[in-house]
């Protein structure tokens, strides 16, 4: 089954009442889930709502309700509607643009004339729902209004999406054989395998050229340290001397 009845619980509602179809048979023909029938059968679903009569509004036949309720494997089929509601197209042309927003067009025709040159009149006019007219005179910049006209992005006046231009681009850059610009890579942080390897090992220092002492790791005794004061009270005599 395709379609569904127009008021699913309220049909499931009238045929609990009053078919011997199953839960199986009603779920199927209304969309629903099994348990959700039983539900309401029981009174814990869809409480408060009328039955829809599905023979009344010509969603089931009455042959098919008495097939349905002799065979409990058969699965109803519901009626093809006698009259055919026509699918509505999509408008072709420039888009409706509401009246507070029509004196930004020409901005917004300008910074597309400027930043984007490759896009056709048509696509212009799709955009931001102008005149192939108006266009040209912007282009020509005979425009009634060009010393006051500037470049303003059509997607900030709330003329098009950024979704909209970027694919309006992508098209006019394909057809013109122009490869588009690739994003940038976007920075992402370190694996933890770089993050957490242990620093590199340096050279050690070779055996024959030992590395300089240090002041600080130097050791001192006490006759060293007695001795080097004694050599200094010698020497002071000896220069008061001269």
């Amino acid at each position: 089954m395709s379609d569904a009845p127009l008021m699913p619980k309220a049909t499931a509602v009238w045929l609990i009442d009053n078919t011997r179809l199953t839960f199986r048979q009603i779920a199927d023909f209304c969309v629903l889930h099994e348990l959700e029938v039983k539900g309401i059968a029981d009174g814990d679903v869809a409480q408060g709502i009328k039955g829809q009569d599905p023979i009344a509004s010509s969603q089931l036949s009455r042959e098919e309700l008495e097939r349905g309720e002799n065979d409990e494997n058969h699965r109803l089929q519901i009626s093809e509607p006698k009259t055919g509601i026509p699918v509505a197209k999509g408008r072709k042309g420039p888009r409706y643009t509401p009246v507070s927003r029509r004196q930004d067009r020409p901005d917004a025709i300008y910074w597309l004339l400027r930043h984007h040159p490759e896009l056709t009149d048509s696509q212009l006019m799709k955009l931001v729902g102008t005149t192939k007219t108006t266009i040209q005179a912007i282009r020509e910049r005979t425009h009634w209004n060009s010393p006051n006209i500037k470049a303003v992005d059509p997607v900030t006046l709330g003329l098009c999406t950024q979704l909209e231009l970027d694919f309006a681009v992508d098209k006019a850059a394909r057809r013109r054989g122009k490869p588009t610009e690739e994003p940038r890579p976007t920075q992402t942080l370190l694996p933890a395998s770089e993050t957490t390897a242990e620093p590199p090992v340096f050279a050690e220092a070779s055996a024959t050229e030992p590395a300089p002492e240090r002041e600080a790791d130097k050791v001192y005794d006490a006759d060293s340290v007695f001795a080097k004061l004694k050599g200094l009270k010698t020497e002071e005599p000896a220069e008061s001397e001269k």
